[in-house]
């Protein structure tokens, strides 16, 4: 499988997939926890990886995610999901905003001339399952969008050193399409990332 021998954790944010998140893991062979978002820094585990997942409504707008300013103090790779990745564009110097459109069921993203690794594989235009009420506004500095929407400029972001990724939609939710190989891809960047490649 493509995630033997590796380690990633789901934090859990309170959001309605984050099993969902954590059985993509297990099915590509990863060793996974989901893990209380309110766990110490010191007790997670030596991981490879970790995602945050999303959350319930507002928690991106708000920037209350538990303790998940000190899991981004982390050397790993990270992906944060929805709320996630709100939360990780105001930790480093963006905004989330109350989405002039929220998005709820499934969506079209288009991806940039640059989407980098975790969108390896996949089309420009694909269908995405979406389900939130706010939005990032400004990316943080070192950060690119790798994917907007006609109603969401920000369907996902990166920074330069490929080490933090951000989407809003839910790549776990079956009605997206080109998930599984979202999934697979970030697997295979912290595989990247352990081994020095």
């Amino acid at each position: 499988m493509d995630g033997e021998g590796i380690v990633i954790d789901v934090i859990d944010n309170g959001g309605q997939w984050t099993h969902r998140e954590w059985r993509m893991l297990r099915y590509l062979g990863v060793d996974t926890k989901i893990v209380s978002n309110n766990t110490p820094l010191e007790q997670i585990r030596d991981v490879d990886g970790l995602i945050l997942s999303g959350g319930a409504a507002r928690v991106g707008l708000t920037g209350e995610l538990g303790r998940c300013s000190e899991y981004l103090t982390l050397e790993v790779p990270i992906l944060g999901i929805c709320a996630g990745l709100q939360f990780m564009a105001g930790f480093y110097g963006g905004t989330a905003k109350e989405a002039p459109k929220p998005e709820f069921g499934a969506a079209i993203i288009t991806l940039s001339e640059d989407a980098g690794p975790f969108f390896d594989g996949t089309p420009i235009t694909q269908t995405v399952w979406e389900s939130h009420n706010d939005e990032v506004g400004d990316v943080p500095t070192g950060f690119r969008v790798t994917a907007s929407s006609t109603s969401c400029n920000v369907q996902a972001m990166q920074n330069e050193e490929n080490t933090r990724f951000g989407v809003q939609f839910h790549p776990e939710v079956n009605d997206s399409e080109y998930g599984e190989m979202m999934f697979r891809n970030f697997v295979n960047i912290c595989k990247r990332a352990r081994n020095n490649d």
